[in-house]
């Protein structure tokens, strides 16, 4: 089995890529949008993405940004608060 702390990692790092290329690139994501509704419906391609959905999509992405960085910062703090200090070893 997968170790649980090593697939948080990853997955919080994966949420971080994605968030930059949505923040930076969100026309990827409206193009990718495009594609996944265009399975369903007829002429999805023909769809125009505003502005406001751009801002929208950038806003997300530093959502993701700022959700994962905090996972990823928390995980790395854990790591070093799970040895107690040296006069709790102690007994004092």
């Amino acid at each position: 089995m997968i170790d649980d702390q090593r697939s948080r990692t990853v997955g919080a790092a994966i949420v971080l890529v994605q968030g930059v290329v949505t923040a930076l690139f969100p026309q990827i994501s409206v193009k990718f949008i495009k594609s996944m509704i265009g399975k369903n419906f007829d002429n999805a391609s023909e769809l125009k993405a505003k502005p406001a959905y751009r801002r929208q999509l950038r806003a997300v992405g530093v959502g993701m940004i700022a959700a994962a960085g905090t996972d990823l910062l928390l995980q790395s703090a854990g790591e070093t608060d799970d040895e107690p200090p040296a006069t709790e070893r102690d007994g004092e």
